[in-house]
C-alpha cells in the first residue's frame, strides 16, 4: 500500500547558513523567510547542524553571562577554546547550531519522519540525498498536510489499496465510508482472522485519524479460547447423600 513519501511533502527550497554567518544574519533569515529554525551546511552543501530560534536565544544570554564576567578577557577565552572569540561567544552559525543534525532521506516514509520528530523533540528534519547534501527540509507543518486529504480520497484508498490491492478483497466485500477522517468499516467476512488485517491496513491509510470496526464474520478460525482451571469441587469430592 503506498503512503506518502518525505520527498513528496518536504519543501525544496531551503534558506540557509554557512559556518561563518553572522548571528545577526540569521535573525534576518528568519524574519524575512517567516521561519523558525534552518539548517546549517559546509561548502559542499552536507548538513553540519541545526539552528533554532531557541538556539539563539541560548546564544545571546551566553554572551550576556560571558560579557559580564569576562569583559576584558577574549585573548584568554581564544586560548582556552582553541577556537576565535566570536564563534565561543556564539556570534556566528558555527557557535549557535545543534550538531551533529539529525537528516532524512527524500524515499522514507512521512510517518518516519513524525517518529524521529517526537522522539527527539525537533519541529524541522534536513533532507539529504544519497551523498547526503542537502535537499530539501521537512517540518511539522509539512507532516499535518496529510490530514488535508478529502474524505473522498481517503475512502477512494481504503477501497482500492486496502480491499483489493492488498488484501484480495472485491471492492464491495466492505461498506467504507469517510466522515472528516474517520473512518468506518462495516460488512460481513468470510473469515474472522481478516478483521484486523482490514482495520490495520485503513489505519495506515495517509489523512486517516481513526477506525471505527463494525465488521462481521462468518468463519470463526481464530484460536480456540484458554481453558481457565475450574475453581469448583471436583466430583471425588462431592459429599455423599
Amino acid at each position: 500500500m503506498k503512503t506518502q513519501s518525505i520527498g513528496e511533502v518536504m519543501t525544496s527550497e531551503v534558506v540557509r547558513a554557512h559556518r561563518d554567518t553572522a548571528f545577526k544574519e540569521i535573525v534576518r533569515l528568519l524574519d524575512r523567510h517567516r521561519i523558525s529554525g534552518l539548517p546549517v551546511v559546509d561548502r559542499d552543501d552536507k548538513v553540519l547542524g541545526v539552528i533554532s530560534g531557541a538556539d539563539l536565544v541560548r546564544g545571546q544570554l551566553a554572551r550576556g553571562e560571558q560579557g559580564r564576567g569576562h569583559r576584558f578577557r577574549l585573548p584568554a577565552l581564544r586560548r582556552a577554546t582553541g577556537a576565535p572569540a566570536e564563534e565561543a561567544l556564539g556570534t556566528t552559525a558555527e557557535g549557535l547550531m545543534t550538531t551533529p543534525a539529525l537528516t532524512v532521506h527524500p524515499e522514507q516514509r512521512v510517518q518516519d519522519a513524525a517518529r524521529l520528530m517526537e522522539r527527539h523533540r525537533v519541529e524541522r528534519l534536513p533532507v539529504v540525498d544519497e551523498e547526503d547534501r542537502l535537499i530539501g527540509i521537512v517540518t511539522r507543518r509539512d507532516l499535518l498536510r496529510v490530514f488535508l486529504r478529502t474524505d473522498e480520497e481517503i475512502r477512494g484508498q481504503v477501497v482500492d489499496d486496502v480491499l483489493v490491492a492488498s488484501l484480495g478483497l472485491s471492492p464491495d466485500a466492505v461498506a467504507v465510508s469517510v466522515r472528516d477522517g474517520m473512518v468506518t468499516l462495516e460488512g460481513l467476512l468470510e473469515r474472522r482472522s481478516e478483521i484486523p488485517l482490514v482495520v490495520r491496513s485503513a489505519w495506515r491509510v495517509d489523512g486517516v485519524i481513526g477506525v471505527v470496526n463494525s465488521l462481521a464474520f462468518r468463519v470463526d478460525d481464530g484460536p480456540p479460547p484458554a481453558r481457565l482451571p475450574s475453581r469448583g469441587f471436583s466430583p471425588s469430592r462431592l459429599p455423599e447423600r
